[in-house]
């Protein structure tokens, strides 16, 4: 399989996964071990590198949004300033816990075995929170008091666990706090902004001596296919999950990590 085929599929997979509650890391992972996919060092380093396609995504779609929020920052709208704030305060403790554990972390953590089983309980979770009765008390992802994006930032964290699922978990934590799911979900593609362009300025510059022109040239393609999957994909979610919720992902999650379960006990 040629690189440019490598490159167009990962990037479907990581504009599909990305801002679904399923986990774009736990998928990539399974793609790699199952189908070959993305094997090696530079491989490692192209799933991060095109996360930043999936972002321009998001900047692209809530374009006026953010650029209201910027101009609210220099003309003195609390509400613009407290939600950069928000942000920050939610981007932190992923920051410090990646500092701290994420050697460890990238070690052991990252195999198939986990990634299924956190699948399956990502998907357990899913349906638990869905047939809840919560009763949301906000309705603007930018105007959450600051604690819960706090509380929402804590609970992100979990999400370094491959298969957990980072907008799965700050979107669960959004709602239990009392958002309403578009907000939760808003807010979880906020959230992904400073927290993926941190890991793709890192990952970049670690790689930086080791990139080639062939090497730039297949990240380029990745990156196209997977801005214009997300774009797609997060307007389809938007309307799906406001109408339906998050019954479909849940067994989507169920089913993956039961059949990788199955793949790697016969060997496979």
């Amino acid at each position: 399989m040629s690189d440019a085929i490598r490159a167009v599929i990962l990037g479907i997979i990581e504009g599909v996964t990305e801002f679904l509650p399923v986990s774009s890391t736990g998928h990539l992972l399974l793609a790699e071990r199952f189908f070959h996919l993305g094997e090696g060092d530079f491989w490692d380093s192209f799933t991060v590198l095109i996360q930043l396609g999936a972002i321009l995504a998001i900047v692209g779609l809530y374009f006026r949004k953010l650029w209201e929020v910027v101009i609210g920052l220099f003309t003195g709208d609390v509400y613009a300033r407290r939600f950069v704030i928000g942000v920050l305060v939610a981007f932190l403790p992923a920051v410090i816990v990646g500092l701290v554990a994420g050697k460890y972390i990238k070690s052991v953590l990252f195999n198939p075995w986990v990634v299924c089983f956190t699948l399956i309980v990502g998907g357990a979770v899913l349906l638990w929170v869905d047939k809840l009765n919560l009763k949301p008390r906000e309705y603007d992802a930018t105007k959450f008091p600051l604690l819960m994006y706090l509380y929402i930032g804590i609970a992100q964290c979990v999400a370094m666990i491959p298969g957990v699922s980072r907008s799965g978990a700050s979107i669960v934590a959004a709602m239990l706090l009392g958002a309403d799911k578009r907000a939760a979900a808003e807010f979880s593609f906020f959230l992904a902004i400073p927290t993926m362009i941190g890991a793709f300025a890192y990952d970049f510059y670690k790689s930086r001596a080791e990139m080639t022109m062939d090497h730039m040239n297949v990240v380029a393609i990745g990156f196209v296919v997977s801005f214009i999957t997300a774009i797609i994909v997060v307007k389809t979610f938007l309307t799906y999950v406001t109408r339906h919720g998050f019954v479909l992902f849940a067994w989507w999650r169920v089913i993956v990590g039961t059949l990788g379960l199955i793949a790697l006990a016969i060997g496979r």
